[in-house]
C-alpha cells in the first residue's frame, strides 16, 4: 500500500472514532506551500453533512491526529494542511527504491479482455490505425501493472468487401488459378504474392470498382459467396489474409504493440449457427432482414434496431461481432471487456452490448465497456493525410518522423539506426498518448520530435542524462538520507503523486495522467540537475542523497516509461 493511502486510511479511522462516517478521504497537494506540504478538505463536506461549523470540525479532527503529522495549521472556512515527519517519508521512499511496487495501490484482481488492434487484413495501417493499439496496448500493461488478469486479441477486419475486392483483381490477372474453377477437386495451390502485391492489387481493385458497376457487383458477388461458406474463396483469401498479416505484425512490433491472440471476423465464423440459435427467440424481420431491438424506456434519443442478418441472407459485421463475443464468453469468462475503438463506433458497439444482455449471450455481471477515442489530425485540423490529399499509411508517418529525427542525432553515435527508430516510436506513442483519449489532436510532427518541451525525445533524453550519472558514480546502495533543499523535495512529494496518477489513467482509461506526469518529473529532475553538481557534492550524506534520488527517479521514469510501450536508449 502506497504511503499517501496508508495515510488515508489512517485518517478514515480517525473519523469513524469520532463518529463520521465516510467512504473516502484524500490528501492533495497543498496549494499553499508555506502552510505546509498536504492539505486535507474533509472537514467543509462533514460539516455539511453534519451541520456543523466546518472550521471546528477541522480542529476536531486535528486534536485527534498522531505525531506522523507536523506543522499543522487551519486555514478559514476549514482547510487542514500539514507535512509528515521527514523519517517516516525517507523510510518509504527508500523502499521504493528496492521495490517499484510500493508506489501501485493494487485493486483487487479482474480479468479484463481488451480488444484493440482493429487491421483490416490485405489493407495497409493507415494513420487512423495508430491510436486503438497505442491506447490498448498501454491500458493492458497499466491494468496488469494494478493487478488485473489481461487477456488482448488484435481482432483482424478479415472479411467483408476488402476480401472481395482483391479476389476479383486476382481472378481478371490469373483467371486459370483453380481457385475460380468451380469443379476443381484438388488440393488449392499456395499463391506466392507480397505484401507490396496485395497492396497493389487492391488499390487497383478499389479504382476499377468505384468506375465500373460490373465490377463492383463481381466484388458483391464473392464477398457474398465467402460469408455463405464458398471453400475455393475462402482458401485462397486465408492465404491472403496470413500473406497481409507480415507487413501488418511488422507495423504493430514497430510501436511496441502484442496481442495474446490474433483473431479475427474469419475466426467467428464456426461460432455464428450457435450464437443465432440464442438470437433466434429474439429476432425480428424488418424489410426483409433479421434485427433485434435493443432500445430501452430510458432512452432519450433514437436508437435503431442491430441488423443481425441481411436481407440477402448475409452476415454482417455485427453478426461476427456477437459471434466473436459468445465464442470469448465460452472460452475466458472474462470480468470486464474493453473495446477501443474510435468515437464514431459508440453508437454500434452500445446497439451490440445491449443485444448481447438482452439475449443472455454475455453475463449480466460481466461489464461490457467501449472505451472510444478522438482522430489524429493534420494542422488544418481534418484527418492527417498525405501531401496529395490520400489517406496516409502509418508507416509513412512513422517514416516522416524518422526524417525529423535523424538531423538531431551524432552522426558517429553507435547503433545509429537502433537508436533514432526508438526515438521515432518514443515520438509518436508519446505525442498519441499526451491529449485525453476522448480528444481530437493535431499531430505535428517537427514539433513532437523536438528534444525540448513536452515530448517523447526529451523524456528519453531525460533517462539518458540520468542513466549517464549512475554509471559515473561507484554507489551501488542507494538510500536517501536527507532532504537537503527544496529541489530535492520537489521531486519526492511528485513521485508521492504516482499511485493516485496511475489509478486516475486506470480509472479513465487514459494515459495523458501518465505522460503529464513523466514531464513534470524531468522538468524537476532538469531543474535539480542544473542547480546541483551530484558527483562533485562535498558531503557524502548529501552526495549519496542525490544519487539515491536519481535512481528512484529513474526507476519511476523506467515504469511509465514500460507502461507507455515506449523503450529507452542509451546514447542520443
Amino acid at each position: 500500500m502506497s504511503f499517501i493511502r496508508k495515510q488515508e486510511k489512517y485518517i478514515l479511522e480517525v473519523l469513524k472514532k469520532l463518529g463520521y462516517e465516510e467512504e473516502n478521504v484524500a490528501i492533495l497537494p497543498s496549494s499553499k506551500r508555506e502552510l505546509g506540504t498536504f492539505q486535507l478538505n474533509i472537514a467543509m463536506s462533514l460539516a455539511k453533512k453534519y451541520h456543523k461549523n466546518p472550521f471546528d470540525l477541522a480542529k476536531e479532527i486535528v486534536a485527534n491526529l498522531d505525531d506522523r503529522f507536523k506543522d499543522i495549521n487551519i486555514a478559514p472556512p476549514g482547510f487542514i494542511n500539514f507535512s509528515f515527519q521527514e523519517e517516516d517519508l525517507l523510510t518509504y521512499l527508500n523502499s521504493c527504491i528496492k521495490d517499484f511496487n510500493q508506489l501501485v495501490d493494487k485493486h483487487d484482481a479482474k480479468t479484463i479482455f481488451l480488444d484493440y488492434g482493429g487491421a483490416n487484413a490485405a489493407k495497409a495501417l493507415h494513420v487512423g490505425h495508430m491510436r486503438s493499439p497505442n491506447i490498448g496496448e498501454a491500458m493492458k500493461r497499466l491494468a496488469s501493472l494494478l493487478g488485473d488478469k489481461t487477456i488482448s486479441d488484435v481482432h483482424l477486419g478479415d472479411l467483408g468487401r476488402q476480401a472481395g475486392m482483391l479476389i476479383s483483381e486476382i481472378m481478371l490477372r490469373e483467371p486459370d488459378l483453380p481457385f475460380f474453377d468451380e469443379n476443381y477437386q484438388g488440393e488449392y495451390p499456395k499463391v506466392n504474392y507480397t505484401p507490396e502485391y496485395l497492396g497493389e492489387m487492391y488499390v487497383a481493385a478499389n479504382v476499377a470498382s468505384s468506375k465500373d458497376e460490373k465490377r463492383m457487383a463481381l466484388v458483391r458477388e464473392i464477398t457474398a459467396d465467402i460469408d455463405k461458406g464458398s471453400k475455393r474463396y475462402i482458401a485462397l483469401w486465408r492465404q491472403l489474409v496470413n500473406i497481409s498479416l507480415v507487413s501488418i505484425k511488422e507495423v504493430y512490433k514497430r510501436l511496441n504493440c502484442h496481442f495474446d491472440l490474433w483473431e479475427g471476423e474469419l475466426d467467428s465464423f464456426q461460432d455464428v449457427p450457435s450464437m443465432l440459435e440464442i438470437l433466434k427467440p429474439y429476432l425480428y424481420e424488418s424489410n426483409g432482414a433479421l434485427v433485434i431491438d435493443v432500445k430501452e424506456e430510458s432512452d432519450t434519443k433514437e436508437m435503431p434496431p442491430l441488423i443481425v442478418i441481411k436481407n440477402d441472407g448475409a452476415t454482417i459485421y455485427a453478426t461476427r461481432e456477437l459471434a466473436t463475443l459468445y465464442s470469448r464468453e465460452k472460452r475466458f469468462k472474462p470480468d470486464e471487456y474493453w473495446y477501443f475503438t474510435d468515437n464514431r463506433q459508440s453508437l454500434y458497439f452500445e446497439q451490440v452490448f445491449r443485444a448481447s444482455y438482452k439475449t443472455n449471450l454475455v453475463r449480466k455481471e460481466a461489464k461490457l465497456l467501449h472505451f472510444g477515442f478522438g482522430t489524429i489530425n493534420g494542422s488544418d485540423g481534418k484527418p492527417f493525410k498525405t501531401r496529395d490529399g490520400g489517406v496516409m499509411e502509418l508507416s509513412s508517418l512513422i517514416d516522416l518522423i524518422k526524417e525529423q529525427i535523424t538531423p538531431k542525432i551524432k552522426e558517429d553515435l553507435e547503433n545509429k539506426e537502433e537508436v533514432k527508430e526508438k526515438l521515432t516510436i518514443a515520438t509518436l506513442k508519446f505525442a498519441d498518448l499526451m491529449s485525453f483519449r476522448n480528444t481530437d489532436y493535431i499531430f505535428d510532427p517537427f514539433k513532437f520530435s523536438s528534444f525540448e518541451g513536452k515530448t517523447g525525445p526529451y523524456i528519453l533524453y531525460t533517462v539518458v542524462r540520468i542513466k549517464s550519472l549512475l554509471n559515473k558514480s561507484s554507489l551501488t546502495d542507494y538510500k536517501l538520507i536527507n532532504i537537503p533543499n527544496t529541489e530535492v523535495l520537489d521531486i519526492l512529494l511528485k513521485i508521492l503523486e504516482l499511485p493516485n496518477i496511475l489509478n486516475k489513467s486506470y480509472n479513465d482509461k487514459s494515459l495523458n495522467y501518465i505522460t503529464d506526469f513523466l514531464f513534470d518529473l524531468a522538468s524537476l529532475f532538469n531543474k535539480f540537475y542544473n542547480n546541483y553538481h551530484i558527483l562533485k557534492e562535498e558531503q557524502e550524506e548529501i552526495r549519496n542523497t542525490y544519487l539515491a534520488l536519481t535512481k528512484l527517479v529513474y526507476i519511476v521514469m523506467h515504469e511509465l516509461l514500460n507502461i507507455l510501450a515506449i523503450e529507452e536508449v542509451e546514447k542520443m
